[in-house]
């Protein structure tokens, strides 16, 4: 197994209320699953490859919860990556390389029984994690926005956070909402649902804590 190791951010947006019970054990409050994600990779490597400043993106789909599997997926990986790291990061967004189900990447693709070939391309993305804001463009493939959630009562921004200490994806994230269009391979549309914006540090092991 590669060692690896990366430290960044993502914005994720599923089709679930904005707390999302997958984050508690529970099944989709659909019923089925939409996820999707961009990350921004300030540092990290794959044995002796960098990827210092690099972006990806997933999408993905099931028919019923995550762990019933019978998934579909789709990676897109930065355009600017070089062959080295084009390879390197394809081995940490298809779960290789990892301990089995130690990272949300590896829990994704062991979920889906299709894994489309990943895609490169130019990836906008600006983040503001305490702000609870974001955007994402990836021209043909994916335009994401996320926001604060507002109180329903007097509209005024309303602040919550979920703490994994145990978890594979993230240790705190900020949550608010999200609106999501993808195209290509795996296409849908999410409206005003549940959105994260945290910090990430994985490696094969899982989540550095």
């Amino acid at each position: 197994m590669t060692a690896w190791e990366i430290k960044g951010r993502e914005f994720g947006n599923c089709n679930c209320d904005y707390s999302c019970p997958c984050q508690f054990n529970a099944l989709p409050t659909h019923g089925y699953c939409r996820g999707l994600a961009v990350y921004d990779i300030e540092a990290g490597f794959h044995g002796t490859t960098r990827l210092d400043g690099l972006r990806a993106a997933g999408i993905f789909r099931w028919p019923g919860p995550i762990h019933e599997g019978q998934g579909e997926g789709v990676h897109i990986i930065d355009k600017r990556a070089t062959p080295a790291q084009r390879e390197a990061l394809s081995h940490i967004l298809r779960g290789e390389d990892t301990e089995p189900f130690a990272t949300v990447f590896a829990v994704f693709s062991a979920t889906c029984e299709t894994l489309h070939d990943p895609l490169f391309a130019d990836i906008e993305f600006e983040l503001d994690i305490d702000g609870r804001t974001a955007r994402a463009q990836i021209d043909g493939l994916l335009e994401m926005r996320g926001e604060p959630i507002l109180n329903p009562v007097t509209g005024a921004v309303h602040r919550v956070r979920i703490v994994q200490p145990n978890g594979f994806e993230f240790a705190e994230a900020e949550i608010g909402r999200g609106w999501s269009k993808a195209e290509g391979p795996v296409a849908y549309e999410l409206a005003d649902s549940y959105g994260q914006f945290a910090k990430i540090h994985l490696c094969q092991n899982g989540m550095v804590r």
